[in-house]
């Protein structure tokens, strides 16, 4: 039996012409890997530049739906429109609960509307605007105070919304919204005039912001007691229509008071009993200042 030898010795060393080609395989492989990668790597930039333009746009979707139009509130009155009125406040509708001259009077019992004021009660007369960040001030120190004394008797608060910040609201009218909502509370829900109004101060816009839309004072509302059916037409705007418009009242009562405090009205104006404390050397933010003077008044 024979058997096959095979030779042996080193394995032969490759051509050049044959490393070149196995050079050029490896690199066309590798080019190729380099192209699916960069594939891959480009399908999943594509689809988060999608996702992220859905998201980007759905954010910007819900902040158009929520912030105010404008131009709806294009046609609301200023108080310029009574200028050349004798009498601003004879032929607007005023809410059932104010006075002839344009407040909100609140008594002991927190119910806005008060008609007759007793006689050992001072009467505090405030002038704000709900953008105004000073009546904010104002209302964080100084209206807990009004409330203990009110309660107590002691005082009689009457409220006079104005709209002289709506230059600073980018066309909204926030002052004039926001005034003519409190007036339409204080007609239609006089049970939660005084928890409303804290309740704007405390969620106040800063100016040169749209302000709160229509449907987020409605849900400030709602939160001080408001019925649904006054809330409601706060947030679809029709408390700003026809008959139950009180932007009207609100804008002649800025005429008033910008007349009445000639030649510069500002807010918050602060009377005691009739006295201007601005006139009378009383700063307010002084602690115990506005007690001291409602103390004098009483004699």
């Amino acid at each position: 039996m024979s058997s096959t030898s095979r030779p042996t010795g080193p394995t032969p060393r490759p051509t050049k012409a044959a490393r070149r080609d196995e050079a050029r395989a490896d690199a066309l492989r590798l080019r190729e890997e380099q192209q699916r990668q960069a594939r891959r790597q480009r399908s999943i930039v594509i689809a988060l530049l999608v996702v992220g333009l859905v998201v980007v746009a759905g954010v910007v979707a819900f902040i158009l739906s929520r912030a105010p139009q404008t131009s709806d509130y294009a046609d609301l009155p200023s108080s310029d429109d009574f200028a050349d009125v004798e009498d601003p406040l004879a032929d607007v509708a005023a809410p059932a609960t104010a006075t002839d001259d344009g407040g909100i009077r609140v008594g002991e019992d927190g119910v806005a509307g008060l008609t007759e004021v007793p006689e050992d009660a001072v009467v505090v007369t405030v002038y704000a605007d709900f953008m105004c960040p000073v009546c904010n001030m104002f209302e964080q120190s100084n209206g807990p105070v009004l409330d203990e004394l009110r309660e107590a008797g002691e005082v009689v608060v009457e409220y006079k919304p104005v709209s002289i910040l709506d230059r600073a609201a980018q066309g909204t009218r926030f002052s004039t919204r926001a005034g003519a909502a409190a007036a339409f509370v204080a007609d239609r829900a006089p049970e939660a005039f005084v928890g409303f109004h804290s309740a704007m101060f405390a969620s106040q816009p800063a100016e040169n912001t749209p302000g709160l839309s229509d449907e987020e004072i409605a849900e400030l509302a709602t939160a001080a007691g408001v019925p649904a059916a006054v809330a409601d037409a706060i947030a679809d705007g029709s408390y700003l229509e026809g008959e139950d418009s009180f932007a009207s009242w609100v804008a002649a009562s800025t005429q008033v008071a910008s007349r009445e405090f000639a030649p510069q009205f500002g807010t918050p104006t602060i009377l005691v009993d009739g006295e201007n404390l601005s006139e009378i050397g009383v700063d307010w933010r002084i602690e115990g200042a506005l007690e001291a003077a409602i103390e004098q008044a009483r004699g």
